[in-house]
């Protein structure tokens, strides 16, 4: 009975969820906020450092590309004749990768990114845009 309950189709849904879907190796989860003078995205990357962290702009086109790769720990003299119990640090820290297609009115040469506590938070500044014009009426007089 719970096979056909749980059949392919909702097998798949199931682990394909984005809640359950591993991204290239990572939960790279993002958040991304618009203010009404900037894009502020914020991603969850755990154990990586600036270092393991690219963050680059594509000015044709306005796309954001955020990756990130953490070296494997080196085998040191006290692991040499270790024997691993448990490995579930290692599991969560890969390579991630994050394209995002940006709006326009964008200030491109100020975007400023930094990692705090696991957390990179990349700011885009918008540009100005300029005043929307009050419309007003115009009397219109006729002589007779």
């Amino acid at each position: 009975m719970a096979d056909s309950f749980f059949g392919d189709p909702l097998k798949k849904f199931l682990l394909n969820a984005p809640s359950t879907r591993e991204w290239t190796g990572s939960l790279a989860l993002m958040d991304w906020l618009e203010t009404p003078s900037s894009h502020i995205f914020k991603i969850n990357v755990p154990g990586y450092s600036k270092d393991d962290i690219k963050v680059q702009i594509e000015e044709e086109g306005n796309v954001l590309h955020i990756s990130g790769g953490a070296p494997k720990e080196e085998d040191s003299e006290v692991m040499k004749d270790a024997i691993w119990r448990v490995s579930e640090r290692g599991a969560m820290k890969g390579e991630f990768s994050r394209v995002i297609s940006l709006p326009g009115n964008l200030k491109l040469d100020e975007i400023s990114a930094h990692v705090d506590n696991g957390v990179l938070t990349v700011v885009v500044p918008k540009e100005q845009a300029p005043k929307a014009s009050k419309a007003r009426p115009i009397n219109v007089l006729s002589k007779i």
